[in-house]
């Protein structure tokens, strides 16, 4: 009977972390020179912290020159990885991602993708009714996760600082964000809502929250936890808000099964791609307008324009074709842009060190 090669080093550890036959098998290869398959917890200041079948490493990025059928990297929070040792623990390749959250890097040039974390299986939003709605940033937000291969979730927490009738009626906000999308609603105080929350974490899954500084994303984690794992602050006197704290995506176990990644606050949502997402997410209006007496409307002043008549008739929120337009004019213009790029090419920029952590 043929043995894998693999089989001496069968990372039993890692199951917790998503680990599966089909992991197994893409890393056939790598294992037979010698590899030890990881999966990214956490970066900063140029290393990597990666969960392996011996332990938590901390590594270096030393990709492996003429690697095939691999992300280019650098390595972020989910990452699955091969490390090798010579001469000290390094990440040297980083197996295709499932999924992954990119967002235009917010340097002045825009000419490069930043990916926030990977392999998700689902994502949770996170907002809290502390604040104002946010419509168009939720929607945005919406737009990267579906664009991203992974589930959205929107979770509002903080229900203990708002009214019955607050919450409900953002709650209905919420659901018009896009169809089908759940909407959760938790108190971290109180612990009203986690098991809601908690049955979106199927066992051997992930989940990344995501969402602004202040929402209630690493407090929440540790309500999941049943431990204050996460550094969280009090919220300010006089708003109520909380304090930002994270300050690296890390990944982290749940006891009950399935893995969470906390994020930093992200202050700007800058669309890499999302024309999959943009469709998912405002999937009514395109169903509106392929009853547009043009093909082509751009659902402005044309006549026989269905998406404005939903309008007029009150079932389409003015606001919310103003968000669709908005975002599909953002992506044209990177379109245009990366086109330009592509017939005047230009020397290739390594990512920052920023980018870590």
């Amino acid at each position: 009977m043929h043995q894998r090669t693999s089989d001496a080093k069968q990372p039993n550890a890692l199951e917790p972390y998503g680990w599966s036959d089909h992991l197994s098998t893409r890393f056939r290869r790598l294992a037979a020179i010698g590899m030890l398959p990881g999966r990214v917890l956490r970066v900063d200041r140029g290393e990597c912290t990666v969960a392996t079948d011996a332990g938590p490493m901390r590594c270096v990025w030393t990709p492996l020159e003429g690697g095939t059928d691999c992300e280019a990297g650098p390595p972020v929070a989910g990452d699955w990885v091969g490390i090798h040792h010579d001469p000290v623990p390094s990440v040297a390749v980083i197996l295709p991602r499932s999924t992954a959250i990119r967002r235009t890097d917010p340097d002045p040039s825009g000419r490069r993708q930043q990916v926030l974390v990977a392999n998700m299986d689902s994502v949770f939003i996170v907002h809290g009714l502390d604040r104002p709605e946010q419509v168009a940033r939720m929607e945005r937000s919406v737009v990267m996760v579906w664009e991203s291969g992974a589930e959205p979730v929107i979770v509002l927490t903080k229900t203990d600082l708002a009214t019955d009738h607050a919450i409900a009626t953002t709650m209905d906000v919420m659901n018009g964000i896009s169809p089908g999308v759940p909407v959760l609603a938790l108190s971290n105080l109180t612990g009203d809502g986690i098991e809601d929350v908690r049955a979106h974490i199927g066992h051997g899954s992930t989940v990344a929250l995501i969402g602004e500084s202040g929402t209630g994303k690493s407090t929440s984690i540790n309500r999941l936890l049943g431990s204050e794992i996460q550094a969280t602050r009090d919220t300010r006197e006089g708003d109520g808000k909380g304090r930002h704290t994270t300050v690296s995506r890390e990944l982290v176990l749940l006891p009950t099964g399935g893995a969470l990644i906390d994020t930093p606050g992200l202050r700007t949502l800058g669309l890499w791609g999302g024309s999959k997402g943009l469709s998912r997410t405002f999937s009514d209006i395109e169903h509106l307008a392929s009853d547009c007496r043009f093909r082509d409307c751009r659902h402005e002043s044309e006549p026989g324009c269905a998406v404005h008549r939903a309008v007029a008739e009150g079932s389409l929120d003015e606001g919310r074709i103003q968000n669709y337009q908005r975002m599909e004019r953002e992506m044209a213009a990177k379109r245009l842009r990366d086109s330009r790029r592509t017939r005047s090419p230009k020397p290739h920029s390594a990512p920052s060190p920023e980018e870590w952590g």
